[in-house]
C-alpha cells in the first residue's frame, strides 16, 4: 500500500449488506490529503474555469475505493451472469455535498466519469452543477474506465498508485480475448465497473465511519434518502447495460433497488457488459429499457437525436415503466461547459494526454446552454421519486422521411424548446467539422444587424417575446424558476 494509508481518515470495511457472497465487502479510503503539490484530479478549484466551492457551502473530497467485482456475461435478456468472481480493483471516488448536513437535500447525483477523452470528465456536474447546489444536492464521481486510471496515475503516481482494474484473467487463459477496444488493455478488464458502481452506492447508503454523508454520526436517520444514477456519452451506455442487466440483480438481491432513478443522456443503447463481447447489434430485445419500476429518463441532444431516432423511448407514467424521451433542440453533444470544468489544460498534459480543442472548423463550439433543459429535467425526475408527480412530456424533434423538418431560422422544430430556439437571434447546429470530438460540438451562426432588426424592430421587442416564452416554459416545467430568472436578466443585457 501507499503512503495514503497513513492518513487519519478510518479504512471501512462493509456498510450496508453486501450484494451477495460474489459481491463482497469494500473499503473507502480517504478523504485524501490535499496541498498544493498533490490535489484531486479535476477538482474544482483547478478546472479550465476554477471555483471556489466554499462560496456556496460545499466541499470536495476524495476517496480511493476498493472491493471485489465479478466481471460478467449477458448472452440473453434478463440480469447478467457472472463470467469470472471476485477480482480485486481500486478506483478512486470524488464527492462534492454540502459541508452543512442541514443544507443536504438527501439526494446523490452518482455519475460514472466520462472517459471518452481519455481522462476523467465530470459532465453532469459541469451541466448542472448550479441546481444541484440550490437543491442542496450531493454529487459523486466514479472513474469509470482503466484507460482514465492510466491518466491519472501519470498526472500524479503518488497519489494514484493504488488504483488497479486488472484483468483477473492471465494473458494466456482462452477466455482472455486476443483483441479489445482501441482504448483498452488485454491486463485491464473495462468490465469491472458495474460492481464498483453499485458498491459505491452501497457505501453511499450505509454508516461506515468515513462515508462523508454520514456526517460525522452513527445513529439516527441516514442523511441519505435518494441515489440518481447519471451517465453521459460513453456512461450514458453503461447506464443502459447497468438498467438493463445489473439493475436486475440489484432487486434480486436487495430485494429493491440500488439506485431510485437513472438519468441517462446522448446514449442510443447499452455498451458492452465486458471488454471482450462485441457491441449489442440493432434490434437485440438487450437494447430495450422497460419493467425498470423506478424512472428512467433518456436525453438527446441535436447533435445526435438523427441517427438514433429508432431508440427513442416511449414516454410512459405506467409503472413499471416510468420513462420520459427528451430530445434538446439546439443542443451539442460536446460542450464548452465539459471542458469549463474539466481539468486544466496543464494537467490534462501532465496526464499524458492531448487538450481537446474549444473551436472548430466553424468557429467556438456551441454555446448553446444545455444545462438549463437538464436543471429542468433533474428538478422534474427528483419531483417524481420523492412526490409521484411525473415529468412533462416533450414531442421529439420533427423528422419527416430521416430528416429534420426546420423553421425559417434553419432551427430544428419540436423537441425541448427554449428561447434561444423559440425568440431566436441565431442559427444552432448540432455539428461541426474539425479535429478531435467537433462533429458533435456544433456550433452558432449568429443573425445579422438586418435580420435582428427585421424580427425585433422597436426597443423592448426582443425582451418582451423573451419574458412571454420563457413565462410560459417555465409553467410548464420546462425550465426551472431560477433559470427563467437568469435568462431574463441575460434578454435584458442584450436587449
Amino acid at each position: 500500500m501507499n503512503r495514503l494509508l497513513q492518513v487519519a481518515a478510518v479504512v471501512v470495511l462493509a456498510g450496508m449488506a453486501s450484494l451477495s457472497a460474489q459481491t463482497p465487502a469494500y473499503r473507502a479510503e480517504g478523504p485524501l490529503p490535499v496541498s498544493s503539490a498533490s490535489y484531486p484530479f479535476g477538482a474544482a478549484d483547478r478546472t479550465r474555469s476554477p471555483s471556489d466551492l466554499r462560496k456556496v457551502g460545499y466541499v470536495e473530497e476524495e476517496f480511493l475505493f476498493s472491493g471485489l467485482a465479478n466481471v460478467y456475461d449477458w448472452p440473453a435478456p434478463g440480469p447478467a451472469v457472472v463470467r469470472t468472481a471476485n477480482a480485486p480493483y481500486t478506483t478512486r471516488v470524488l464527492v462534492r455535498r454540502p459541508a452543512d448536513r442541514a443544507k443536504f437535500s438527501g439526494t446523490i447525483v452518482v455519475e460514472m466519469l466520462n472517459p471518452s477523452n481519455l481522462f476523467d470528465l465530470n459532465i453532469g456536474w459541469a451541466v448542472s452543477n448550479g441546481q444541484l447546489v440550490r437543491a442542496g444536492d450531493a454529487w459523486v464521481g466514479i472513474t469509470a474506465k482503466p484507460v482514465a486510471v492510466a491518466s491519472l496515475k501519470a498526472f500524479n503516481p503518488a497519489r494514484y498508485a493504488a488504483l488497479s482494474w486488472a484483468n483477473p484473467l492471465e494473458a494466456n487463459d482462452p477466455d482472455n480475448c486476443d483483441t479489445v477496444a482501441r482504448d483498452s488493455d488485454r491486463a485491464t478488464e473495462n468490465g469491472l465497473v458495474w460492481d464498483m458502481h453499485r458498491q459505491v452506492g452501497q457505501w453511499l447508503r450505509g454508516r461506515g465511519a468515513n462515508n462523508p454523508f454520514t456526517y460525522g454520526t452513527a445513529s439516527g436517520t441516514h442523511p441519505v434518502a435518494r441515489l440518481y444514477a447519471w451517465g453521459y456519452s460513453q456512461t450514458g451506455g453503461y447506464l443502459y447495460t447497468y438498467v438493463n442487466a445489473i439493475h436486475p440483480l440489484d432487486v434480486q438481491q436487495l430485494g429493491r433497488p440500488l439506485f431510485d432513478a437513472y438519468l441517462i443522456a446522448v446514449a442510443s443503447g447499452p455498451s458492452p457488459i465486458n471488454h471482450c463481447v462485441a457491441p449489442i447489434p440493432a434490434g437485440d430485445p438487450r437494447r430495450a429499457i422497460k419493467d425498470v419500476g423506478v424512472p428512467v429518463i433518456r436525453v438527446m441532444s441535436q447533435s445526435d437525436y438523427l441517427p438514433s431516432v429508432g431508440a427513442r423511448l416511449p414516454d410512459s407514467d405506467t409503472a413499471p415503466n416510468l420513462t420520459r424521451n427528451y430530445e434538446i433542440s439546439g443542443s451539442g453533444h460536446a460542450t464548452p461547459d465539459e471542458l469549463a470544468y474539466a481539468a486544466a489544460a496543464d494537467d490534462i498534459v501532465r496526464a499524458g494526454r492531448a487538450v481537446p480543442p474549444m473551436a472548430c472548423n466553424e468557429g467556438p463550439r456551441s454555446r448553446f446552454p444545455s444545462g438549463v433543459a437538464f436543471n429542468a429535467i433533474l428538478q422534474n425526475l427528483d419531483l417524481w421519486v420523492r412526490k409521484g408527480t411525473p415529468p412533462p412530456k416533450a414531442a421529439p424533434i420533427t423528422v419527416v422521411d430521416g430528416q429534420p423538418v426546420l423553421d425559417r431560422f434553419g432551427n430544428v422544430t419540436g423537441g425541448v424548446r427554449s428561447p434561444f430556439v423559440d425568440v431566436p437571434r441565431s442559427t444552432w447546429s448540432g455539428n461541426s467539422t474539425g479535429e478531435s470530438f467537433c462533429r458533435i460540438a456544433g456550433h452558432e451562426k449568429p443573425f445579422d444587424a438586418a435580420r435582428l432588426a427585421e424580427l425585433y424592430p422597436k426597443p423592448g421587442d426582443y425582451v418582451k417575446a423573451v419574458e412571454a416564452n420563457l413565462k410560459a416554459l417555465v409553467a410548464a416545467r420546462s425550465i426551472t424558476a431560477a433559470d427563467g430568472h437568469e435568462l431574463m436578466a441575460e434578454a435584458r443585457r442584450m436587449k
